[in-house]
């Protein structure tokens, strides 16, 4: 399981989306350009310590994204689906992909992608937070292909 963040935005989502990755094992991609200087303050504050443990790769774009991945199954988190993420079959090669905070993705991304999933919230909500939606969903994605990593006590 891999986590992708598309052009994002907030530097302390980053963030936190790194640590998230380093905590459960789980490589995160970043695909350019950012909304912010790459090694921001923000970022490095919210990363803390877990760069060292994390496995981050930067893309120049969405194309080179495609290339690097072209064997893997894009499941884009999505307020413009029907498909609820906890009814959907993850694999544990997917790539779970999260837009822009402030756009979401274009529609050319969104067409290219095999799975759209989203997370049932009350009407009146717009969305989740990108940091939150990803945790959300990669749980249940880990949850359904054993993925979660081995605890030592």
């Amino acid at each position: 399981m891999e986590i992708a963040l598309y052009q994002p935005d907030i530097a302390p989502n980053v963030g936190t989306l790194i640590r998230l990755g380093a905590c459960m094992g789980t490589p995160v991609h970043i695909i350019e350009p950012c909304g912010f200087p790459f090694g921001a303050k923000d970022l490095r504050r919210a990363v803390m310590d877990y760069s060292q443990i994390a496995k981050v790769t930067r893309h120049s774009s969405w194309e080179a994204f495609c290339r690097a991945t072209k064997h893997q199954r894009h499941v884009l988190l999505t307020t413009k689906s029907a498909v609820s993420y906890t009814d959907y079959s993850f694999t544990n090669t997917d790539i779970l992909l999260l837009g822009r905070e402030s756009a979401g993705v274009p529609e050319t991304v969104h067409e290219s992608c095999i799975g759209k999933v989203t997370i049932p919230m009350k009407s009146e909500a717009r969305s989740v937070n990108v940091a939150l939606a990803a945790s959300m969903v990669l749980g249940e994605a880990l949850r359904q292909t054993d993925g979660f990593p081995s605890q030592i006590f």
